[in-house]
């Protein structure tokens, strides 16, 4: 375990390489004691400090939900993430390319909840019951740590890579489709790149919900009505570019675009 001062400086690092765009070296490398606990302490930190400086906190993403993920990483549990409201873009805008780093897009469903969720005990039902509208909504990832060899320790700290978000389609309430087989055809500059299917997902989006409610039980902390829940992805991540153009497909739910200038 990391001691309290550790923690601090690692948070400050994180929160200068996100200003500079100047990824740190992995923490793994330079702490190889540290655990997935130290790793929440340091996002809880960094989080607190943004809060601070008058970000607004409006949900959570949830990452490594896919088995596909989780087998090309190690690991065997999901990871979360805090999502500022600067972050929630909205379909047809154009993003300053130059504002990440090594920017990579996902194909997602997004929950927004009517009612709080807290753990532990809550279960798929709940999620269900609590959720007013899905959504489609792209990921765009952003790394404030280096991309080689990063561990969950690295991720975790590094806000499970979120950068923004872009919401656009259809909103459906979630017993209006089988959110199992909402699936999406990813395009990149008119050229397929990815297909999937939301049952990639926990096999169903919504489990990664009360995964997420159940984790941060442990913490002292829970969903509030109004917050926006990004479920996990159901593609591998697109690397993106300067001059790109990101169309993702839902099929009945509509479509979410974004450009990269």
């Amino acid at each position: 375990m990391l001691d309290d001062a550790t923690i601090e400086a690692i948070a400050d690092e994180l929160l200068e390489a996100g200003r500079t765009r100047t990824p740190l070296p992995r923490l793994t490398t330079r702490y190889p004691d540290m655990t997935v606990e130290d790793s929440y302490a340091v996002q809880r930190l960094w989080r607190r400090r943004n809060e601070e400086a008058g970000r607004t906190l409006v949900g959570r993403k949830i990452g490594l939900t896919s088995k596909a993920m989780q087998d090309a990483t190690g690991i065997t549990e999901p990871d979360y993430g805090a999502i500022f409201d600067d972050m929630v873009l909205e379909t047809g805008c154009s993003v300053d390319w130059e504002k990440y780093t090594h920017p990579r897009v996902e194909v997602e469903l997004a929950f927004v909840l009517k009612d709080g969720l807290s753990g532990p005990g809550c279960t798929i039902f709940d999620v269900l019951n609590a959720t007013d509208y899905v959504v489609p909504a792209l990921e765009i990832l952003d790394s404030r740590i280096e991309m080689e060899g990063r561990t969950i320790v690295d991720t975790i700290s590094d806000n499970a890579a979120m950068g923004a978000m872009v919401v656009g389609g259809r909103p459906v309430k979630p017993d209006a489709v089988d959110l199992r087989w909402v699936s999406a055809i990813l395009y990149k500059n008119q050229t397929v790149e990815e297909t999937g299917v939301a049952a990639g997902v926990l096999d169903h989006p919504a489990n990664g919900v009360h995964w997420l409610a159940n984790k941060i039980a442990a913490h002292g902390d829970s969903l509030l009505a109004g917050d926006i829940i990004l479920a996990g992805s159901f593609t591998r991540p697109l690397w993106v570019h300067k001059g790109d153009t990101v169309h993702a497909d839902y099929g009945p739910l509509g479509a979410v675009t974004c450009h990269f200038h």
